[in-house]
């Protein structure tokens, strides 16, 4: 099918998009004027924050229309914008430690102030994972707590801060990657845990995140054989309808994780997953790295669309939590490099850097520009 056609721009919003490089190339350029609904930004397409409020700027002009730009910010060791004058934020787990929900909800407005003078609308943070696994080699110091119910109270009130600063939040990784041994980046994590166990443990922060009712929920590559053995979370009907949305009652966009890490791209065709992850009840899916794949997986949706094996309300579906995702956060190209060191983000950073340290709080902003 053309890309010019109703039905592949309609699945194409269901894509959000990686690029190599720090402009718009022909291949990302492209993809917007098929109707992707945005793109996600990583550590090689940031320079200065200049040089990233620039490219954001660019990306949205291009577009000429709302177009959702996302990054990973949680702090720690995951943090895409790094040195002056962004704020250097400890691992959650320090958060945690601290049990303070005032200072995580500040922590989210902090990150919200920083993204958005720099043009981003959506941040794939907090980790809702609970810490219970030692020998986890993703999740770790990124969980709060090794407390279920410390991770659902301070990663909700953190997220509140992101979007009370106008970026939309995204808790992950649902059902629950933090008692894994392996990595989804390089193969399939399995849990065998049974529901009593994942309802009392791996799902109290998503229910808590659910019913707070914020903007987005993450999956996780990750087999639960108490759900639906052998498919993952991503693709898991039984996972995403059925526990997330019936039984928890989350109504907000639910995103993949990318789709090109090796958990699926070494079991399935990134199309295909595509196809079973709509499905399941996937909204959005990242596809953070090539082109070609990219496209593969659009076309994939457009054809079982055409074919009647995926139902057109599905996508109806998704558009209406995607609308509605854009309608809160969705910013327009403008420049908001100044906020960058103004009161508000020197009263944030401040405060934060005297919660964390021992440091006169002036002492240590100044030591990090």
């Amino acid at each position: 099918m053309s890309p010019a056609s109703a039905l592949y721009r309609d699945c194409a919003r269901l894509f959000m998009v990686g690029f190599p490089g720090t402009r718009i190339d022909a291949d990302l350029a492209s993809l917007m004027d098929d109707g992707i609904y945005g793109a996600i930004l990583f550590k090689r397409n940031v320079g200065t924050a200049a040089e990233t409020a620039a490219l954001c700027r660019d990306i949205k002009t291009r577009a000429g229309r709302p177009f959702i730009l996302s990054v990973d910010q949680e702090g720690g060791r995951v943090a895409r914008l790094r040195g002056e004058p962004f704020t250097s934020l400890p691992p959650m787990r320090e958060l945690g430690q601290r049990g303070d929900e005032a200072l995580a909800e500040r922590v989210g407005r902090l990150l919200a102030h920083e993204l958005r003078a720099v043009g981003f609308d959506w941040d794939f943070a907090p980790v809702l994972d609970v810490d219970t696994n030692p020998a986890n080699p993703v999740i770790g110091d990124r969980s709060f707590s090794r407390d279920p119910v410390e991770v659902g109270r301070l990663g909700v009130a953190l997220a509140k801060g992101l979007e009370a600063g106008g970026v939309a939040s995204c808790g992950k990784h649902f059902p629950g990657h933090g008692d894994t041994t392996t990595d989804s980046h390089l193969t399939l994590p399995k849990l065998p845990h049974d529901l009593e166990r994942l309802r009392r443990v791996e799902l109290v922060p998503f229910q808590a995140f659910a019913k707070a009712g914020l903007a987005s929920l993450m999956t996780a590559h990750v087999l639960f054989d108490a759900l639906e053995q052998g498919v993952p979370a991503t693709m898991s009907h039984r996972a995403l309808h059925d526990l997330l949305r019936k039984e928890l009652g989350f109504d907000g966009v639910v995103v993949s994780d990318d789709l090109e890490m090796k958990a699926i791209a070494d079991h399935y065709s990134v199309a295909e997953a595509a196809v079973q992850g709509t499905l399941a009840g996937v909204d959005l899916f990242l596809v953070c790295h090539k082109a070609d794949v990219q496209r593969a997986a659009i076309e994939a949706l457009v054809k079982a669309v055409e074919s009647g094996r995926v139902p057109r309300e599905r996508i109806t579906e998704a558009h209406r939590r995607l609308d509605a995702l854009a309608a809160r956060f969705a910013h327009p190209a403008e420049d908001r490099l100044a906020t960058l060191g103004d009161a508000e983000h020197r009263s944030l950073a401040e405060g934060l850097a005297s919660a964390f340290t021992d440091k006169d709080p002036t002492e240590v902003m100044l030591a990090s520009r």
